[in-house]
Protein backbone atom coordinates (compact mmCIF):
# COMPACT_ATOMS: atom_id res chain seq x y z
CA UNK A 1 0.00 0.00 0.00
CA UNK A 2 1.63 3.42 -0.99
CA UNK A 3 2.08 5.95 1.74
CA UNK A 4 -0.52 8.99 1.23
CA UNK A 5 1.22 12.46 3.06
CA UNK A 6 -0.21 15.60 2.28
CA UNK A 7 1.81 18.64 2.83
CA UNK A 8 1.19 22.31 2.40
CA UNK A 9 2.40 25.53 0.66
CA UNK A 10 1.80 28.93 1.65
CA UNK A 11 -0.13 31.49 0.34
CA UNK A 12 1.57 33.42 -2.85
CA UNK A 13 2.44 36.66 -1.09
CA UNK A 14 3.54 34.92 1.94
CA UNK A 15 6.27 37.46 3.44
CA UNK A 16 8.55 36.92 6.67
CA UNK A 17 6.14 38.54 9.11
CA UNK A 18 3.65 36.11 7.89
CA UNK A 19 5.90 32.87 7.58
CA UNK A 20 7.31 33.93 10.86
CA UNK A 21 5.17 31.91 12.58
CA UNK A 22 3.69 29.32 10.24
CA UNK A 23 6.18 26.30 10.68
CA UNK A 24 4.98 26.00 14.52
CA UNK A 25 1.01 26.45 13.60
CA UNK A 26 1.57 23.28 10.96
CA UNK A 27 3.70 20.83 13.46
CA UNK A 28 1.14 21.84 16.24
CA UNK A 29 -2.15 20.78 13.76
CA UNK A 30 -0.16 17.84 12.59
CA UNK A 31 0.24 18.63 9.36
CA UNK A 32 3.30 16.25 7.55
CA UNK A 33 5.20 18.93 5.79
CA UNK A 34 5.38 22.12 4.39
CA UNK A 35 6.97 23.24 0.73
CA UNK A 36 8.80 26.38 0.22
CA UNK A 37 8.99 27.79 -3.63
CA UNK A 38 11.30 29.67 -5.23
CA UNK A 39 10.17 33.19 -6.35
CA UNK A 40 13.18 35.90 -6.07
CA UNK A 41 10.98 38.99 -7.16
CA UNK A 42 7.64 38.34 -5.02
CA UNK A 43 7.63 38.65 -0.81
CA UNK A 44 8.26 35.26 -0.13
CA UNK A 45 11.11 34.02 1.70
CA UNK A 46 13.84 32.43 0.16
CA UNK A 47 13.63 28.57 0.11
CA UNK A 48 16.83 27.76 1.71
CA UNK A 49 16.01 30.34 4.62
CA UNK A 50 13.01 29.24 5.17
CA UNK A 51 13.55 25.65 5.27
CA UNK A 52 16.29 26.60 8.28
CA UNK A 53 13.69 28.69 9.87
CA UNK A 54 11.01 26.32 9.89
CA UNK A 55 13.16 23.11 10.57
CA UNK A 56 15.01 25.28 13.89
CA UNK A 57 11.29 25.96 14.96
CA UNK A 58 9.72 22.69 14.90
CA UNK A 59 10.60 18.77 15.58
CA UNK A 60 8.53 16.86 13.39
CA UNK A 61 7.27 19.04 10.38
CA UNK A 62 9.04 17.94 7.47
CA UNK A 63 10.26 20.89 5.30
CA UNK A 64 10.57 20.82 1.07
CA UNK A 65 11.10 22.75 -2.19
CA UNK A 66 8.73 22.90 -4.17
CA UNK A 67 10.52 23.55 -6.39
CA UNK A 68 14.48 25.62 -6.20
CA UNK A 69 16.22 25.63 -9.68
CA UNK A 70 19.76 23.97 -9.58
CA UNK A 71 21.43 24.98 -12.56
CA UNK A 72 23.33 28.41 -12.20
CA UNK A 73 24.11 27.03 -8.55
CA UNK A 74 27.38 25.23 -7.75
CA UNK A 75 26.41 22.08 -6.78
CA UNK A 76 29.31 21.89 -3.79
CA UNK A 77 27.53 25.10 -1.89
CA UNK A 78 23.97 23.50 -2.69
CA UNK A 79 25.41 20.52 -1.44
CA UNK A 80 26.73 21.62 1.54
CA UNK A 81 23.62 23.90 2.67
CA UNK A 82 21.44 20.58 2.68
CA UNK A 83 23.76 18.05 4.37
CA UNK A 84 24.07 20.82 7.04
CA UNK A 85 20.70 20.65 7.01
CA UNK A 86 20.16 17.43 7.15
CA UNK A 87 22.33 16.97 10.18
CA UNK A 88 20.50 19.66 12.13
CA UNK A 89 17.18 18.44 11.37
CA UNK A 90 17.56 14.61 10.16
CA UNK A 91 15.02 12.94 7.99
CA UNK A 92 12.86 16.33 7.47
CA UNK A 93 14.53 17.55 4.29
CA UNK A 94 12.96 17.12 1.32
CA UNK A 95 14.81 18.86 -1.49
CA UNK A 96 12.80 19.10 -5.14
CA UNK A 97 14.79 21.10 -7.97
CA UNK A 98 13.61 22.57 -11.30
CA UNK A 99 15.32 23.31 -15.02
CA UNK A 100 14.35 26.97 -15.00
CA UNK A 101 12.45 29.49 -12.71
CA UNK A 102 8.38 29.82 -12.91
CA UNK A 103 9.16 33.16 -13.85
CA UNK A 104 11.26 33.77 -17.01
CA UNK A 105 12.66 37.24 -15.46
CA UNK A 106 14.30 35.71 -12.77
CA UNK A 107 16.33 33.29 -15.53
CA UNK A 108 19.09 35.57 -15.45
CA UNK A 109 19.69 35.65 -11.64
CA UNK A 110 20.81 31.10 -12.06
CA UNK A 111 23.46 32.21 -15.20
CA UNK A 112 24.19 29.22 -17.30
CA UNK A 113 26.49 29.26 -20.74
CA UNK A 114 23.32 29.86 -23.47
CA UNK A 115 21.94 27.26 -24.30
CA UNK A 116 23.07 25.02 -22.03
CA UNK A 117 21.45 24.87 -19.28
CA UNK A 118 19.84 21.02 -19.74
CA UNK A 119 23.16 19.98 -19.83
CA UNK A 120 24.61 21.94 -16.58
CA UNK A 121 21.17 20.70 -14.96
CA UNK A 122 22.21 16.66 -15.74
CA UNK A 123 25.88 17.18 -14.46
CA UNK A 124 25.02 19.27 -12.02
CA UNK A 125 22.70 16.67 -10.33
CA UNK A 126 24.97 14.07 -11.15
CA UNK A 127 27.93 16.05 -8.94
CA UNK A 128 25.44 16.88 -6.13
CA UNK A 129 24.62 13.10 -5.71
CA UNK A 130 28.03 12.02 -5.38
CA UNK A 131 28.62 14.91 -3.05
CA UNK A 132 25.48 13.79 -0.97
CA UNK A 133 26.73 9.94 -0.80
CA UNK A 134 30.55 9.89 -0.91
CA UNK A 135 32.98 11.34 1.84
CA UNK A 136 35.68 12.29 -0.82
CA UNK A 137 34.73 13.69 -4.33
CA UNK A 138 37.02 14.24 -7.13
CA UNK A 139 34.72 15.23 -10.47
CA UNK A 140 36.15 16.38 -13.92
CA UNK A 141 33.22 17.15 -15.78
CA UNK A 142 32.35 20.03 -18.48
CA UNK A 143 31.65 22.74 -16.12
CA UNK A 144 32.68 21.48 -12.51
CA UNK A 145 35.79 20.35 -11.93
CA UNK A 146 36.89 19.51 -7.97
CA UNK A 147 39.37 17.75 -6.48
CA UNK A 148 39.38 15.72 -2.93
CA UNK A 149 36.30 17.87 -1.78
CA UNK A 150 35.06 16.67 1.50
CA UNK A 151 31.86 18.37 2.68
CA UNK A 152 31.65 16.92 6.37
CA UNK A 153 29.27 13.93 7.75
CA UNK A 154 26.82 12.66 5.83
CA UNK A 155 23.01 11.99 7.48
CA UNK A 156 22.56 8.49 8.40
CA UNK A 157 19.42 8.16 6.12
CA UNK A 158 20.06 8.99 2.21
CA UNK A 159 19.28 12.12 1.38
CA UNK A 160 16.43 11.68 -1.23
CA UNK A 161 16.75 14.51 -4.36
CA UNK A 162 13.20 14.83 -6.51
CA UNK A 163 12.88 16.78 -9.04
CA UNK A 164 9.92 18.90 -11.04
CA UNK A 165 9.22 19.00 -14.62
CA UNK A 166 6.74 17.99 -17.45
CA UNK A 167 9.08 17.83 -20.26
CA UNK A 168 9.73 14.59 -21.63
CA UNK A 169 13.45 15.66 -21.29
CA UNK A 170 12.69 15.98 -17.56
CA UNK A 171 10.55 13.32 -16.92
CA UNK A 172 13.62 10.91 -18.89
CA UNK A 173 15.94 13.16 -16.56
CA UNK A 174 13.53 12.07 -13.31
CA UNK A 175 14.34 8.41 -14.41
CA UNK A 176 18.25 9.00 -14.66
CA UNK A 177 19.22 11.03 -12.22
CA UNK A 178 16.74 11.32 -9.31
CA UNK A 179 14.51 9.64 -6.17
CA UNK A 180 11.25 11.05 -7.07
CA UNK A 181 9.00 13.20 -8.91
CA UNK A 182 6.39 16.16 -7.92
CA UNK A 183 4.52 17.40 -10.67
CA UNK A 184 2.18 20.40 -11.00
CA UNK A 185 -1.14 21.41 -13.17
CA UNK A 186 -1.41 17.81 -14.51
CA UNK A 187 -4.65 15.67 -14.66
CA UNK A 188 -4.52 12.36 -12.77
CA UNK A 189 -3.98 10.49 -16.38
CA UNK A 190 -1.28 12.88 -17.57
CA UNK A 191 0.22 12.13 -14.14
CA UNK A 192 0.10 8.45 -14.35
CA UNK A 193 1.62 9.06 -17.61
CA UNK A 194 4.30 10.88 -16.22
CA UNK A 195 4.97 7.85 -13.77
CA UNK A 196 5.59 5.53 -16.42
CA UNK A 197 7.79 7.49 -18.43
CA UNK A 198 9.91 8.71 -15.31
CA UNK A 199 9.55 4.42 -14.22
CA UNK A 200 10.91 3.38 -17.61
CA UNK A 201 13.68 5.87 -18.01
CA UNK A 202 14.29 4.68 -14.52
CA UNK A 203 15.10 1.06 -15.52
CA UNK A 204 16.36 2.00 -19.01
CA UNK A 205 19.34 3.45 -16.71
CA UNK A 206 19.25 0.20 -14.83
CA UNK A 207 17.64 2.27 -11.34
CA UNK A 208 14.41 1.69 -9.73
CA UNK A 209 12.67 4.82 -8.04
CA UNK A 210 10.89 3.87 -5.14
CA UNK A 211 6.91 3.21 -5.99
CA UNK A 212 5.81 6.19 -3.27
CA UNK A 213 8.07 8.97 -4.74
CA UNK A 214 5.35 10.25 -6.93
CA UNK A 215 3.59 13.43 -6.22
CA UNK A 216 2.08 16.34 -7.10
CA UNK A 217 1.42 20.04 -6.30
CA UNK A 218 -2.25 21.22 -6.52
CA UNK A 219 -3.56 24.86 -5.79
CA UNK A 220 -6.99 25.10 -4.44
CA UNK A 221 -9.18 28.14 -5.26
CA UNK A 222 -12.65 27.87 -3.32
CA UNK A 223 -13.04 31.72 -4.37
CA UNK A 224 -12.53 31.65 -7.93
CA UNK A 225 -9.61 30.96 -9.71
CA UNK A 226 -7.37 34.40 -9.60
CA UNK A 227 -6.02 35.63 -13.02
CA UNK A 228 -2.69 35.20 -12.60
CA UNK A 229 -2.99 31.18 -11.34
CA UNK A 230 -5.19 30.68 -14.17
CA UNK A 231 -2.60 32.32 -16.72
CA UNK A 232 0.00 29.59 -15.01
CA UNK A 233 -2.18 27.01 -15.78
CA UNK A 234 -3.16 27.59 -18.92
CA UNK A 235 0.79 28.18 -20.17
CA UNK A 236 1.69 24.73 -18.17
CA UNK A 237 -0.77 22.48 -19.69
CA UNK A 238 -2.94 24.75 -22.54
CA UNK A 239 -6.08 23.34 -23.85
CA UNK A 240 -6.74 21.72 -20.39
CA UNK A 241 -9.78 22.93 -18.51
CA UNK A 242 -8.55 24.44 -15.78
CA UNK A 243 -10.79 22.50 -12.98
CA UNK A 244 -8.98 19.71 -14.00
CA UNK A 245 -5.82 21.33 -13.10
CA UNK A 246 -6.57 23.82 -10.07
CA UNK A 247 -9.08 22.56 -7.75
CA UNK A 248 -11.90 25.14 -7.62
CA UNK A 249 -13.68 23.54 -4.12
CA UNK A 250 -12.67 21.46 -1.16
CA UNK A 251 -15.08 18.39 -2.43
CA UNK A 252 -13.31 19.25 -6.27
CA UNK A 253 -9.71 18.97 -4.46
CA UNK A 254 -10.43 15.75 -2.60
CA UNK A 255 -11.71 14.55 -6.06
CA UNK A 256 -8.32 15.27 -8.07
CA UNK A 257 -6.19 13.81 -5.07
CA UNK A 258 -8.40 10.75 -4.74
CA UNK A 259 -8.01 10.46 -9.00
CA UNK A 260 -4.40 11.25 -8.58
CA UNK A 261 -3.84 8.04 -5.65
CA UNK A 262 -5.45 5.75 -8.27
CA UNK A 263 -3.11 6.80 -11.02
CA UNK A 264 -0.18 5.85 -8.58
CA UNK A 265 0.89 9.06 -7.17
CA UNK A 266 0.98 9.60 -3.22
CA UNK A 267 2.38 13.00 -2.31
CA UNK A 268 1.04 15.77 -2.37
CA UNK A 269 1.46 19.61 -1.88
CA UNK A 270 -1.86 21.56 -1.47
CA UNK A 271 -1.61 25.03 -2.40
CA UNK A 272 -3.84 27.81 -1.43
CA UNK A 273 -5.09 30.15 -4.03
CA UNK A 274 -6.15 32.82 -1.72
CA UNK A 275 -5.10 35.03 1.13
CA UNK A 276 -6.62 33.23 3.90
CA UNK A 277 -4.43 30.62 5.38
CA UNK A 278 -6.73 30.07 8.46
CA UNK A 279 -9.63 28.86 6.31
CA UNK A 280 -7.37 26.85 4.59
CA UNK A 281 -5.77 24.95 7.06
CA UNK A 282 -9.46 24.34 8.73
CA UNK A 283 -10.54 22.96 5.23
CA UNK A 284 -7.11 20.90 4.29
CA UNK A 285 -7.70 19.25 7.71
CA UNK A 286 -11.28 18.16 7.40
CA UNK A 287 -11.38 17.17 3.45
CA UNK A 288 -7.67 15.84 2.99
CA UNK A 289 -6.03 15.15 6.08
CA UNK A 290 -8.68 11.78 6.18
CA UNK A 291 -6.77 10.51 2.94
CA UNK A 292 -3.40 9.94 4.74
CA UNK A 293 -2.91 6.27 5.86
Amino acid sequence: MLKIRLGVAPAAGTGPAEFAGLAQRLEDAGVDSLWLSELVYSPEVDPMIGMTHALARTSKLKVGTGVAILPGRHPVLVAKQLLSLAGLAPRRVLPVFGLRPARAAEAALFPVPSGRRAAVFDESLVLLRRLLEEDEVSFDGEFFQLERVRLGPRPQKRLDVWLGGSAPAALRRTGRLADGWLGSFHTPSQARDARIAIQRAAAEAGREIEEDHFGLSLAVADRGIPDELAAVAARRNPGVPLPELVATSWPEARRLVEQHIEAGLSKFVIRPAHADFNGFLEKFQAELVPLQN
